[in-house]
Formats: C-alpha cells, structure tokens, sequence
C-alpha cells in the first residue's frame, strides 16, 4: 500500500524562489533609493539655475521625507489588510511615473511637488518589503535576506546619487530622472516577475487595526523616546549630506558636481558598520552603543570644521559610521519598547524616521543662512546632546549597567 503524498508546510520554498525573492528585494530597494535623495548633490546647482536660497532647494530633500512621514503609517495599514506583494509592486510602478515627470518640470516649486509625489510611494516599498522577509524567508535564510536587501538600498543611494551629479555635469539633470523613471518602472515589473506568491501572509481584521495600535503607541514614553532618537538619526544624515554640499561647493574647495556625488562614497560604510553594530549592541545593549554612536556622530560633525578636503571626507565617514550604529540600536529598540502590535510601532517608528530628515533639510536650512556650516553643526551636536540624554534615561537597561567605566569600555 503507497503512502499518500503529503503537501508541503506553507514556509517551504525552494532554493531557486529563495535566489528569485533575494534578487527581486535587492531590486526593490535599489530602485527605491537610487531617487530618494537624489538631488543633493545638485542643490548647489539648483540654488544657481532657479536664484533660489539654500533652504528652497533644500526642500526638494525635505519634500520627499515629509512625504514618507506621512504615508507610511497608513501604507503600514493598508499593507496588512490587503498583502504585501499587492502593495509593494503597484508602488514601485507608482514612483516611477513622479520620478519620470521630473523631467518636465520648469520650475523649482515644480521639483518640490514631484519630490513629494515620490515620497509616497517610498513607504510601500522600503516598509512592507521589510515585513514580507520576515513572513515569506525560509528559516535560517531571513537574515541574509534581509541584510542583502539593505545593501540593496545603499548601493541604491551611492548610483542614485553618482548618476544624476554625472549627468548634470554631462548631459543635463533631465536626462536623470527620465531615465530613472525608466529604470525604476522595468524593476517593478521585474519584482512584479520574480518576487514569490505570499504564503505565509495573514490579513488583519480591519484595515484600521494598526492604526488603531498606533495611538496607544504614542502614550507610552519609552516608545516615544525611542521615537525621538529616530528622529535625530535622520535628522543628522540628511541635514548634513544635504548642506555640506554648499560647504564644498564654495571655497576653499569649489568642487564640482560629479564631485559631490563622488563624495557620498563615504555611504559604503554602512555594508559594513550596520552588521558589525549589531553584535556590539548584543553585548553592551542598546542605550550604551546609542550614546557611543551619538559620540562618534559629534566627532565626525567636529572634523568636517577643519578646510581640508580629506579632512572633512574623513569627517563625514566618521559621522555616517556613527549614523548608522545609532539607527542599528534606535531600530531595534522598538521591538524591546513595545509590549503590543510591534508593527503598528515599527511604523510609527519610520514616519518619526523620515520626520526628522525633512526636518533636519529644513531647520539646518535656517541655521546655514544664520552662520553658514559652523551653524549647522552646532544645530547637530545640540541634537546629538539631546538623543544621548534621552536614550540613557528611557531606553531599556541593560543586563550589565553596573559595571564600572572602565570596565565598561574594555
């Protein structure tokens, strides 16, 4: 008598759909931030084709994070309800048609309005992509999943950047964004194409579920100090990789615009940095290695004051280091903080995220026009100041607070 074959568990995959899932997360990610900031190395050009002062042109920047800010909660929401696949794809088609328009635009405003049409659609992918890894990935494969679509998305940001300051210098600023457009609407279709069916996806019982989480959220304390420290996690990165280019673009070092994007090399620390931070934060707990970050962070801040050139690219590679310990232990942090609906918490965690990259393009916008790059990095080290105090009051102890300073550092 033959023995019935049995189905398979609904988490089994295949080697080749793991290759298919891996390739169409990396894609996602590359294409979301090959746009996201894009235009930071050419804010000094716009400040001189439109007449317009650093704080306008900052705000094709801010534009973008705002827009995220605003979307990702509800995309959080509709994304539990309908599926992540049906939320992720039409997304990614979505933004390339704002990127593409880019194109036409005639005027600053017109930039600004496109930048933030962009915005939000970024939520849809960066948020739920995150969320089907951790549904979809074969036991024991999530991590690398997961870590292959986060250098997806540097690597994204390191092309983005390069090509457009190459094409502004070359061909016309334009060009890039049409053909970025292009590029990001042949992803989504190539995600749409290898990304697998959903199996282990289980829809949530109402599409204000989350939401409704979201507000019990934001009465806890640990959690909005957790919120906080997002928030000045991108507030830093954004603020001062959006204003040293009016630094390095004026003398002593008049670079030109394929050289500010080839100062954003610096970023490819975070291949490195973010899966080094986690082991440390493992062993010292999150509040320690948040206030060594914030430490590295001022040091890096500090450097980029001394007018030499490798200097300051030393300085910002010293701050992204920093940057990207401090959003390793403020991200994972959430989880410890939040008793319930842990992603309803996440989500609110991302929108105070990009909250503080519009803010951090804006408020340092101000400071630049009151005292120029010694301003913004005052504006930065109060920041960093206000994030360590925050973090080492509120933020969980960890096994080993005790010990003594010293032992502490060794």
């Amino acid at each position: 008598m033959s023995t019935p074959t049995l189905p398979l568990p609904i988490s089994a995959t295949t080697p080749a759909t793991d290759q298919r899932m891996t390739a169409a997360v990396v894609l996602a990610g590359m294409c979301t931030f090959l746009q996201v900031y894009a235009t930071q190395p050419l804010l000094p050009a716009f400040r001189r084709i439109f007449a317009a002062s650093e704080l306008r042109v900052s705000f094709t920047i801010s534009a973008v994070t705002l827009a995220v800010a605003i979307a990702a909660p509800l995309v959080g929401s509709l994304a539990d309800y309908l599926g992540r696949k049906a939320v992720i794809v039409p997304a990614i088609l979505g933004l390339a048609i704002p990127t593409a328009l880019l194109a036409t635009a005639r005027t600053l405003d017109q930039i600004i309005f496109w930048r933030f049409c962009q915005g939000l659609f970024v939520p849809g992918i960066i948020a739920v992509t995150i969320a089907y890894i951790s549904e979809e990935a074969r036991p024991g494969t999530a991590g690398r999943c997961t870590a292959a679509y986060i250098g997806g998305t540097v690597l994204g940001g390191l092309m983005g950047r390069l090509f457009v300051a190459v094409c502004a210098d070359h061909i016309g600023w334009r060009f890039a964004f049409l053909a970025l457009g292009c590029l990001t609407f042949l992803s989504g279709l190539l995600v749409w194409k290898w990304l697998p069916p959903a199996r282990n996806f289980q829809r949530a019982t109402h599409p204000l579920q989350s939401t409704l989480a979201m507000l019990t959220h934001l009465r806890d304390r640990r959690l909005l100090a957790n919120y906080f420290v997002g928030f000045n996690v991108l507030f830093a990165l954004v603020g001062v990789f959006s204003y040293v280019n009016f630094y390095l673009a004026a003398p002593p070092f008049n670079l030109s615009t394929t050289a500010l994007g080839l100062v954003f090399l610096v970023y490819a620390l975070g291949v490195v940095v973010t899966p080094m931070s986690g082991s440390f934060i493992d062993r010292f707990g999150h509040r320690r290695m948040l206030v060594v970050a914030v430490l590295i962070v001022s040091i890096g801040s500090l450097l980029t004051m001394i007018h030499s050139l490798p200097m300051v690219i030393a300085g910002l590679a010293v701050l992204s280091t920093g940057v990207f310990i401090s959003q390793s232990a403020a991200a994972s942090h959430v989880a410890l903080a939040a008793s319930h609906s842990r992603s309803a918490a996440t989500g609110l965690y991302t929108s105070f995220y990009y909250l503080g990259g519009s803010a951090g393009a804006s408020l340092l916008g101000i400071a630049w026009q009151w005292g120029h790059w010694p301003a913004c990095i005052a504006v930065v080290l109060v920041m960093q100041i206000m994030a360590a105090v925050v973090a080492w009051i509120f933020f969980t102890r960890h096994d080993h607070d005790e010990i003594g300073l010293l032992d502490w550092f060794l």
